[in-house]
């Protein structure tokens, strides 16, 4: 309470003066939801969101009166959209929404009080509102003793609310991890019975909430409730295929554990604003998650006894690629948690045996922008609980970003190219651009990684060599 008094007595003027206008109008407004809830939490507000009385055609007359700008694009859902100076709000009619069983389209019904819009929303945290500009808390279900008791319940049955909005199911994990609650057993029971109701809801929007747990502060506890109750095996299966996939005998590692402590150890090598992996970061997280997800198919029963999983990286990206892109993930993002997932065992054996510089140029070199995240996904793959064992591959991956540091001083490394470009290549061969170039480029890079910078005019000799040799060849 201490903490919603200092949030609403910092609320921007303009703020307050809008709530004056709609009250001198005889119109009832509220800020709703989320903001509420964050104030509670000493969390100031960004977004504003209210509801109110009037009908959409009223608010847009209102706002009209005092916003820059005025927006009326979810008019049809009662929501107005507005801005003045630099605050952006947005003002929905009380509603009362019903909705067809097949359907995530509700029949839009204006309501008349703020209580029963309160009921419709999804859980009761978000169920709260704070009327202006009398600064008067309306909390019909109890979502303020739930949020002190770190509880995740709804306002109607778990059931019922997870009939009206199936994407709800992905909500009550992504609060759980961005709150760092727990979800009441009445909604982890409905989320089980009811996750198959996700396949009516697009992609686009599963992979928002998704993509909004995992850079929470708490996403172990979201991927936790999601594999709990069967949510991960209809949204990210990979995911969910870890749970126990160790030997028959239970002495290799559960893969799916790992996975757990590979995403939070990969957190804590998240960096400040200032530092190369700035957290929360997405694409590491997402690495972190996904690195094993290969095993599974790839698992094999020694003669020895024992288990193993080779090529699990090569298929595991594979796997990724493919899950990324069905939740819609931007290309990017795809493309380097795919990356990283194809090269996090690419460190393993370093300690046994030594690296030469070229070996190192390349690591770096495949590794490409991805450098900083491979460093911290490799470390946090080290999950063995043997300390002489982690000490060692600690050690060891030390001194390889040691070494990549000293190559660094000596060399271009983050731009390794050959000695020659292409139009030099074309010069010296008097050749015309085509195959016989990136053949001859190539050649320059191999060499480049293995021996280093060689300048120009040693370059331009071995070009000629190669060329020689290739004429001979033919």
């Amino acid at each position: 309470m201490v903490n919603a008094q200092r949030t609403f007595s910092h609320l921007p003027a303009q703020v307050l003066e809008m709530a004056h206008l709609f009250d001198d109008a005889g119109q009832e407004i509220a800020l709703v939801g989320g903001p509420v809830r964050d104030a509670f939490l000493g969390v100031t507000p960004h977004d504003f969101d209210f509801a109110t009385s009037a009908r959409p055609d009223e608010t847009e007359e209102l706002l009209s009166k005092w916003a820059d700008a005025v927006w009326d694009i979810g008019k049809k859902f009662g929501t107005i959209g507005a801005r003045k100076d630099h605050i952006v709000v947005e003002i929905t009619t009380y509603r009362c929404d019903e909705y067809d069983i097949g359907s995530r389209k509700p029949d839009v019904t204006f309501g008349d009080t703020l209580e029963g819009d309160l009921t419709r929303r999804d859980f009761t945290v978000n169920a709260m509102a704070m009327r202006l500009p009398t600064m008067a808390l309306v909390d019909p279900h109890h979502g303020l003793d739930d949020l002190a008791d770190g509880r995740l319940r709804t306002p109607v049955t778990a059931q019922q609310s997870f009939d009206d909005d199936p994407l709800r199911i992905m909500r009550a994990a992504r609060f759980a991890a961005q709150l760092g609650i727990d979800v009441d057993m009445d909604v982890m029971d409905a989320m089980e019975s009811m996750a198959s109701r996700l396949s009516i809801v697009s992609n686009e929007r599963i992979r928002a909430e998704f993509e909004r747990l995992m850079v929470s502060p708490y996403p172990r506890r979201g991927i936790e409730v999601m594999v709990h109750t069967g949510v991960a095996a209809v949204v990210i299966p990979e995911l969910d295929a870890l749970v126990d996939t160790r030997d028959e005998h239970r002495r290799h590692k559960d893969v799916y554990e790992h996975t757990l402590t590979v995403l939070d150890q990969a957190m804590d090598l998240e960096t400040g604003l200032d530092g190369p992996v700035p957290a929360p970061d997405l694409i590491l997280r997402l690495a972190a998650i996904m690195h094993d997800v290969g095993k599974p198919a790839t698992r094999r029963f020694e003669k020895d006894g024992t288990v193993s999983f080779h090529h699990h990286e090569i298929v595991g990206a594979k796997l990724t690629r493919k899950r990324l892109k069905a939740l819609t993930f931007d290309r990017h993002t795809v493309d380097a948690v795919t990356h990283l997932v194809a090269l996090h065992l690419r460190f393993h054996g370093y300690g046994e045996q030594a690296w030469t510089d070229s070996a190192v140029r390349r690591y770096v070199a495949d590794a490409g922008d991805q450098l900083e995240r491979l460093h911290r996904l490799t470390r946090a793959d080290c999950t063995t609980r043997n300390r002489r064992k982690a000490m060692h591959l600690s050690a060891a991956y030390d001194d390889l970003e040691a070494r990549i540091a000293q190559l660094r001083e000596q060399e271009e490394l983050d731009a390794i190219r050959p000695d020659l470009d292409g139009s030099q290549i074309m010069e010296i061969l008097n050749i015309p651009p085509g195959r016989d170039v990136g053949r001859a480029r190539q050649h320059l890079l191999d060499l480049r990684m293995e021996n280093g910078p060689m300048g120009q005019d040693a370059a331009r000799e071995e070009l000629l060599r190669w060329w020689t040799r290739q004429g001979a060849r033919d």
